[in-house]
C-alpha cells in the first residue's frame, strides 16, 4: 500500500495535530419531513467573539492543518485563469421551485441549505462556472463554494467581505480570496494560508449535495439560483463532464488535472468519502459504501481513540457524522425511511442522532488524503479483503 507525501507531513516532525480544535457540534432538528442543512461547526465557532475588526467572521480555534504553511504555499499552482477570471456571483437572482421546474433535469446534482429558515438550493451546473456566490440567507451573509476539481461544496460566513477566485490551486483545490485583505483560503482547509488572516479558519456551515428532484420533495418552497447571474455562460454545458447519470469526463477519471499533495491507493482518486476533520483525528467514510449499509462506524487514534458513526440519509443521498465515544449501538428500522433506530427501541431520524454531530462533508478521495494524510478510512471492501 503507496500512502506517500510530496512534502514533508507535519506530525511527522512531532506537531500536536490533537491541540488543534475539532469540529464537533450537536446536529440541528429536522424540519417535518426534511433536512435541516443548517450550521454543524463547534460550539466555539459558533460563539466565538465575534467578526474581526475587518468585519470577517472567523472560528474561535484553528482547524486541523496537516502541513507547515511555508509548504503549502510552495505547492500553490496556477489553475489558469487569472484572479476573478473564474467570476463569482455577487448579485444572486433565484427562481421559485416551478420555474427551477422549466430549466434542470430531475437529476441534476443541487447544493441545498437551510439557514435561520430560509431554504436554498445552488444548481452545480451553474456552480462550476463561478465557483463562489456571495449571497444573504436568511439575513445572514454567506458564500456558498463549489470546486469541481475535488468535488467539494461547502459554506462559509463572510460577514462584511465577499470572496473571489483566486485562480490558484492547492491540491487541486479552489483557492479562494477575500476582498478585504486579499488572505489566501484553500476551500478544503477553510484557513488561511497567507496574508493578513495566515493561521485564521472560517466559520463553515453544511450544505447538502443531493439531486434537484430529492430536493424538491422535501423543500417544496425552496428558492434556487437562476442563470441570470450577470454574465454570459452556457450553463447547459459543464467543462469537466457530467454528473447526469453516471459520472463522465473529469468526474469519472482517475486522473487529476494537477499533481496531488500525496499518493494514497486505499482508494482511486476519484472515489467519494464523506470526511470529518476533528480535534482527535480524521476520517473518512466511502460514500457508495454507506450508501450500501446505511450505517457504519470507525474510529481515530488507535484502540483507545474516538469512535464515529456515518449515518446514511436515504431521502437525500446525504449522509452524516456523529461522535460516538461510548460506542452506543444503531440499527436502521425495517420499512422506515431511513429511519435509525437505538437499543431502546426509539427512532431517530439520520440528522438528529442523540450524539454530537461532526461537520463532514463530500470529497475526492486524493483531495481529502492529500490534505489530510493521516485521515482514517471506514471502508468495508478494505477490511474483507
Amino acid at each position: 500500500m503507496e500512502r506517500s507525501s510530496r512534502r514533508a507531513f507535519v506530525a511527522a516532525a512531532g506537531v500536536a495535530l490533537s491541540g488543534f480544535a475539532g469540529c464537533l457540534g450537536r446536529g440541528q432538528p429536522r424540519g417535518a419531513g426534511g433536512q435541516d442543512g443548517e450550521q454543524a461547526t463547534t460550539s466555539e465557532q459558533t460563539t466565538a467573539s465575534g467578526p474581526t475588526e475587518r468585519g470577517l467572521p472567523l472560528a474561535a480555534d484553528r482547524l486541523p492543518v496537516e502541513y507547515d504553511f511555508g509548504t503549502l504555499r510552495e505547492e500553490v499552482l496556477s489553475g489558469g485563469p487569472p484572479k476573478d477570471g473564474i467570476p463569482s456571483i455577487d448579485d444572486p437572482k433565484f427562481w421559485s421551485a416551478d420555474e427551477a421546474d422549466d430549466e434542470l433535469r430531475a437529476e441534476d446534482v443541487v447544493f441545498g441549505l437551510v439557514r435561520n429558515g430560509e431554504v436554498r438550493a445552488y444548481p452545480q451546473r451553474i456552480l462550476v462556472h463561478h465557483e463562489i456566490v456571495n449571497d444573504v440567507v436568511g439575513d445572514e451573509a454567506v458564500s456558498v463554494t463549489y470546486c469541481p476539481l475535488t468535488g467539494t461544496a461547502m459554506g462559509f460566513q463572510r460577514g462584511e467581505t465577499t470572496f473571489g477566485v483566486s485562480g490558484k490551486l492547492l491540491n487541486n483545490n479552489l483557492v479562494m480570496y477575500d476582498r478585504e485583505t486579499d488572505s489566501r483560503w484553500p476551500q478544503v482547509l477553510a484557513t488561511a494560508i497567507s496574508g493578513t488572516f495566515e493561521g485564521e479558519s472560517l466559520r463553515e456551515f453544511r450544505l447538502v449535495w443531493t439531486r434537484w428532484n430529492r430536493w424538491k420533495e422535501v423543500h417544496p418552497e425552496t428558492a434556487i439560483l437562476s442563470t441570470d447571474t450577470g454574465h454570459v455562460r452556457n450553463y447547459d454545458n459543464d467543462p469537466y463532464g457530467s454528473y447526469v447519470s453516471n459520472r463522465r469526463g473529469y468526474y469519472g477519471r482517475n486522473s487529476t488535472l494537477f499533481p496531488p499533495l500525496g499518493s494514497d491507493d486505499r482508494l482511486s482518486n476519484k472515489r467519494v468519502v464523506l470526511g470529518a476533520r476533528t480535534g482527535s483525528g480524521r476520517i473518512a467514510f466511502r460514500k457508495a459504501a454507506l450508501r450500501e449499509e446505511g450505517l457504519l462506524s470507525g474510529q481515530v487514534g488507535g484502540t483507545s481513540g474516538t469512535t464515529y458513526l456515518a449515518v446514511y440519509d436515504s431521502t437525500l443521498d446525504t449522509g452524516y457524522v456523529y461522535r460516538n465515544p461510548e460506542g452506543a449501538s444503531f440499527s436502521r428500522e425495517e420499512g422506515a425511511q431511513g429511519q435509525v433506530v437505538a437499543d431502546d427501541g426509539t427512532s431517530y431520524d439520520p440528522a438528529d442522532l442523540p450524539l454530537d454531530r461532526v461537520y463532514a462533508f463530500d470529497a475526492m478521495w486524493f483531495a481529502w488524503s492529500g490534505f489530510y494524510p493521516s485521515t482514517a478510512l471506514v471502508d468495508p471492501t478494505e477490511e474483507a479483503s
